[in-house]
């Protein structure tokens, strides 16, 4: 994928999922407190980070993993199946932090040749990915104090809604406009 394609979509999902919570502010916090132990969309985030992660080493041509890429494969596919089993509490988070590991790849590497100095506003906002799915995995249960914390007030839930909305907007225009 290139730049300007991920930059339209991370943008439009950003800008979509920020005008439902503006939109539907109730029904979208009661989903987020429901988030951080929801074992079924765990499941699906921590299979979907588990393959996304085996198709990249799959297709990573490193000799120096060569020998051992078969069981690398299988090795993380037996890890990331079994966490569904064996580490459900807070699987939907673990499994968001995969995912997040993964799209926090995907944009470096799309943004590593891009000609354009906003490429580093890509990086940047993957690398904030990337530290957040760390801190995230080892403390799942700080998304769970975060979510609490933003959806304590309607006021901080809305500024941080119109807050996503607008850099949905920011990512979708700076792709099509520079990044093109």
């Amino acid at each position: 994928m290139t730049l300007f394609q991920i930059g339209l979509f991370l943008g439009a999902a950003t800008f979509v999922a920020h005008a439902v919570a503006l939109a539907r502010p109730e029904a979208t916090m009661v989903w987020l407190r429901r988030f951080p132990r929801n074992v079924p969309v765990g499941v699906f985030l921590m299979l979907l980070g588990t393959a996304w992660f085996d198709w990249n080493l799959a297709n990573e041509n490193l000799d120096d993993i060569a020998k051992f890429k078969t069981a690398m494969l299988a090795a993380f596919a037996v890890l990331g199946v079994a966490s569904c089993f064996y580490l459900k509490d807070f699987l939907a988070v673990r499994g968001l932090c995969v995912v997040m590991l993964m799209a926090a790849w995907q944009v470096c590497d799309s943004a590593r040749w891009h000609p354009s100095l906003w490429r580093d506003a890509f990086s940047g906002w993957a690398y904030v990915w990337a530290l957040a799915a760390l801190w995230w995995t080892v403390q799942p249960w700080r998304v769970r104090d975060l979510i609490g914390w933003l959806v304590a007030s309607p006021g901080r839930f809305r500024l941080a809604a119109v807050a996503g909305v607008l850099w949905g907007a920011f990512v979708v225009g700076l792709s099509v406009t520079v990044l093109r």
